[in-house]
């Protein structure tokens, strides 16, 4: 099929505008169409920026009241709550604009309008750039995002229920929150609150935080968060919530006993999931439908059972984020524009939390569900010179291995920048390498970096700062 003309993008997330950017530079005429005022989507409004420019906020405020370990003692911090908000906000603001000269420069037409579908070749607009017309297209890229979750039987609109959205507009401090849920979401709000002042309860419905995520690397951040936090609740739920006069009253029950217990709340947070945002989207008058999760079913081409119609991100399913969303749109543009496009199956997960947690590839979890055999090597922070230096060797570093070929098949960090370090391990897993290149390669010292390095000689027994007797 020859490359298309021109292509329309539903959506300007972290899928919509990075495929819009490359249609355009590849020579497509490109409309990009979104509902909100500016690009960028929820990761750039109500996602992952002002949610990281919360946790730099609050990682300030913890290093200053744990720097005493460190013989420097600093006066009690003032929150100037409204000067935090307009910081956070100026955050957004600069990269919402950037996003609009960068469009502006590519002539790509932008149209702040509700989109649904009209038929397999047609768009109806509605809203002040649309003027409740029609549009017709050639191709049609889907990537409408996701929006929060909000379980049945909880008060929708209630003042003192927060979404995450609610949650990083920072009304205010409340002196109690509730985080219903003890996923990424969840953990990085609440700790930002707790960090402001809140006192932060989570109940989580599974057996541990973080449901997913291999225990090892999660504990060095349970054991921070309980000594942070007011209380977190593991096999618990929310069974009501009801009116009360500091806010709401939550019933909280204990799925292991059966026991309940009530305590009031000024605010509760929900962080259980996000769904895709693909409920007015009219996919049936294009002959498509959701499957009951909300996703798109859509080829490895991304196709979605039309020829003109694409999706990409989080509406074309999991995981729902925001790197994996740009990298298959570009891919996706890049095959129609006749380019080569490489699709990785790589995609790292990071929890911003304090301290953060990274992983790529394969788990051990996975690997002992899936019955594969792997060589696990894991170097503790304890031994690394940059960790104590930033009194933090609570951390570890993990690799998986084939046990015959040394190939490297997942890995797993936690510790503060582990989202910047997990990038290593996911050039080795796309490039193939194994163990023995990873410790083969100079890390520069001293960093936490050289963990990689350590976790890799350790496969073979020869690990500098860790002696382990090698089998002869």
């Amino acid at each position: 099929m020859p490359p298309p003309a021109s292509l329309t993008i539903l959506g300007a997330g972290p899928a919509g505008y990075p495929a819009a950017f490359l249609a355009a530079d590849l020579g497509l005429s490109v409309t990009l169409i979104d509902r909100e005022d500016a690009l960028g989507g929820t990761c750039l409004h109500r996602g992952c920026i002002p949610s990281k420019s919360l946790l730099h906020a609050a990682r300030l405020l913890s290093d200053a009241r744990e720097a005493s370990a460190l013989g420097l003692d600093f006066a009690p911090p003032a929150i100037r709550l409204e000067a935090l908000r307009e910081w956070k906000e100026s955050v957004t603001a600069r990269l919402a604009n950037g996003l609009s000269q960068l469009a502006k420069a590519r002539r790509i037409s932008v149209l702040h309008a509700q989109a649904a579908l009209a038929s397999p070749t047609q768009l109806q607009l509605t809203g002040p750039d649309g003027a409740d017309r029609s549009l017709d297209f050639d191709t049609l890229l889907l990537a409408p995002g996701s929006v929060p979750v909000l379980p049945s039987g909880f008060p929708a609109g209630h003042p003192h229920l927060w979404d995450s959205t609610a949650a990083l507009a920072l009304p205010e401090i409340p002196p109690s929150l509730l985080v219903v849920g003890g996923g990424y979401i969840g953990l990085e709000l609440g700790s930002v609150y707790a960090a402001l002042g809140s006192r932060v309860t989570v109940v989580e419905m599974t057996g541990g935080l973080l449901p997913g995520v291999d225990r090892d690397l999660i504990v060095p951040l349970a054991k921070r968060l309980r000594s942070r936090l007011h209380a977190i609740h593991l096999t618990t739920r929310v069974a009501d919530i009801a009116d009360d006069p500091s806010g709401l009253r939550a019933t909280l029950e204990d799925l292991k006993t059966g026991e309940t217990r009530s305590e009031p709340f000024a605010k509760i947070l929900v962080a259980v999931g996000r769904r895709p945002n693909t409920g007015d989207l009219a996919l049936d008058r294009a002959g498509l439908a959701a499957d009951d999760r909300g996703f798109i079913p859509a080829d490895a081409d991304g196709r979605a059972g039309q020829p003109r119609i694409y999706a990409a991100g989080d509406a074309a399913g999991n995981p729902m984020l925001a790197h994996k969303a740009t990298h298959e749109a570009r891919a996706l543009v890049a095959r129609l524009a006749g380019r080569p496009a490489h699709a990785s199956r790589h995609v790292p997960a990071v929890v911003f939390t304090d301290p953060e947690i990274a992983w790529v590839g394969l788990t051990e979890t996975e690997a002992r569900e899936r019955g594969i055999e792997v060589r696990v090597s894991k170097f503790p922070w304890a031994a690394s010179g940059r960790a104590l230096t930033l009194d933090r060797a609570d951390g570890s570093t993990k690799l998986l291995a084939d046990p015959g070929t040394g190939r490297l098949l997942g890995a797993g960090l936690a510790g503060p920048g582990a989202g910047d370090l997990i990038s290593e391990a996911a050039l080795a897993l796309e490039t193939g390498a194994t163990v023995a290149d990873l410790a083969r390669t100079i890390h520069p010292h001293p960093t936490l970096s050289e963990t990689l390095g350590e976790a890799a000689e350790l496969h073979e027994g020869l690990c500098t700062h860790l002696y382990r007797p090698a089998k002869r």
